[in-house]
């Protein structure tokens, strides 16, 4: 495939964007849409940590810990981060917060309106099937649920090159968080005491005095499993874990604010939706512009039809019709398309009517398109005579000829049963557009689309010159490109491109402005 590279203006740059401002307003809609949807259905998660020290030290003499005392390796530290979230320590932080008694539709009282019917769904579905089960099977499912729930809320996060960790814990409640934190950190060492008692209780009996300390440091520490804040002795204790610093209440929410995400989605929406512009733009492959038709056929561009303001483009068009033809001498002109209902027949119509609307200037319509006529409907003219009765020679020019003012007459195509090739390609074709030429100072025959070049051949023998008319956004650029070069071969004078129904997308007062 051909491209074309030329400079590019602002001008250029602004007509993409609103040319395509469809594609940049579905996709900002889009993407604002599935972003504020999204952030419905994001329940705010706050998070609270505890950060605890793997001391390595016991109150007893024992040959594990002098191991670790002596090498502390970073594996003691991960092996010390997965006990944390083992079912021990887990279940007995379920056991002392009461997780278990939680509704199931617990984050429901967190959500928005629109997430709301989707837990409530999700909750009445367990609550279906817990409903089939006895009463202690129920507790034990619930206890079970709560428990890998909790997991699912923990992360453990060593502490690089230290021997220090942070136990997080999530929660749609800041106060939630912090006290879920403080309890598995505190159940956490609960489990490293009950170590060191057994191992105490191996070693001394159930009578030592360390025994007796041990167990009741581990009483009391069962006692701070509310998860209110203990003072930093008690937090520090006799056990081989401690927490260094006690969980707080988190002031916000995890994740980007909401407000950012908007933002971002804003900028990123718009962008993306002038991406996607200029990515239609340059997929298609149809004229737009008068400059794209100049660069592309290396033709010159004969005006511009608007779509919008179509009497006002039609003078200009014809203005420059009359000039490029007074300037080159030419009677007659013929007016066609590469494809179908490019509204070759109307704008015919409007250039014949300006065109006679000079002083002194006399204009001849001949419609030579049989196979699908239209100038009969389009100057609104009555009977059935028309070219094909003057070539078949069953009537004169004078009784074919209609007027519709005083300068302006119309031959329409009429009816035949021959092939239309045979009357387009007779040299009685000819003689009539040169009879047509001494009558009339300009000659505009309509021949569209130009699917038979055969007959196109001998048109131009009488034709002066050939003008293609194209729309905007619809004649491919290659189709025309391809019957160009055809009617060059054919040695054709063409001597422009009409760009039909063009739009002027940018507004005026921006236009001006660049």
């Amino acid at each position: 495939m051909e491209q074309v590279f030329n400079e590019q203006t602002t001008r250029d740059y602004l007509r993409v964007v609103f040319r395509q401002k469809s594609v940049i307003i579905a996709c900002f809609i889009t993407v604002m849409v599935t972003v504020l949807i999204g952030l419905q259905f994001k329940t705010p998660v706050y998070e609270s940590s505890v950060k605890m020290l793997i001391s390595a030290e016991k109150s007893i003499d024992s040959p594990y810990y002098r191991e670790i005392n002596a090498g502390y390796k970073s594996e003691a530290t991960l092996t010390q981060s997965e006990i944390v979230t083992a079912n021990p320590v887990i279940e007995r932080a379920v056991k002392a917060i009461g997780l278990y008694q939680r509704p199931l539709d617990y984050e429901a009282s967190f959500s928005s309106m629109l997430k709301k019917p989707l837990i409530n769904f999700s909750a009445s579905s367990m609550n279906k099937k817990l409903s089939k089960l006895s009463e202690d099977q129920k507790r034990e499912a619930l206890f079970r649920f709560a428990v890998n729930d909790l997991k699912g809320h923990i992360k453990v996060n060593p502490i690089r090159d230290t021997n220090l960790f942070t136990i997080i814990a999530r929660d749609f409640s800041p106060i939630g968080s912090a006290v879920i934190a403080n309890v598995v950190s505190r159940s956490y060492v609960i489990f490293d005491l009950e170590q060191q008692l057994a191992d105490l209780q191996l070693k001394y009996g159930e009578k030592h005095l360390a025994v007796t300390q041990l167990r009741d440091n581990i009483e009391k520490m069962t006692k701070n499993l509310t998860g209110q804040p203990i003072s930093d002795i008690e937090a520090i204790g006799p056990a081989t874990v401690k927490i260094i610093e006690q969980s707080t209440v988190p002031l916000g929410s995890t994740g980007p604010s909401k407000y950012l995400v908007v933002i971002l989605a804003l900028f990123m929406s718009v962008f993306l939706g002038v991406m996607l512009a200029f990515m239609f733009e340059y997929m298609d492959q149809t004229f737009k512009t008068p400059s794209e038709i100049e660069t592309y056929l290396n033709l010159p561009c004969l005006g511009s039809i608007s779509r919008n303001a179509k009497i006002n483009s039609f003078r200009v068009v014809s203005d420059q019709i009359f000039l490029l033809m007074k300037d080159k001498q030419l009677k007659s002109l013929l007016l066609s398309s590469v494809m179908e209902r490019e509204g070759v027949t109307y704008s015919i119509k409007n250039i014949a009517f300006e065109l006679s609307a000079m002083e002194r200037i006399k204009v001849l319509v001949i419609d030579a398109n049989f196979r699908n006529p239209g100038a009969r409907k389009v100057f609104k003219i009555t009977g059935d005579k028309g070219l094909a009765d003057l070539l078949e020679e069953k009537a004169n020019f004078d009784q074919v000829i209609q007027r519709q003012n005083k300068n302006l007459s119309v031959l329409p195509a009429g009816k035949t049963d021959l092939n239309p090739a045979v009357l387009l390609s007779s040299n009685r074709m000819v003689e009539m557009v040169n009879h047509s030429k001494q009558k009339y100072d300009i000659v505009l025959v309509d021949y569209s689309p130009l699917s038979n070049f055969r007959e196109l051949v001998f048109l131009s023998s009488a034709i002066d010159g050939l003008a293609l008319v194209v729309n905007e956004g619809k004649t491919r650029r290659q189709a025309v490109k391809v019957t160009v070069n055809r009617l060059l071969e054919e040695k054709i004078n063409l001597l422009g491109v009409i760009l039909n129904n063009r739009s002027y997308v940018i507004p005026k007062a921006i236009y001006d402005r660049f």
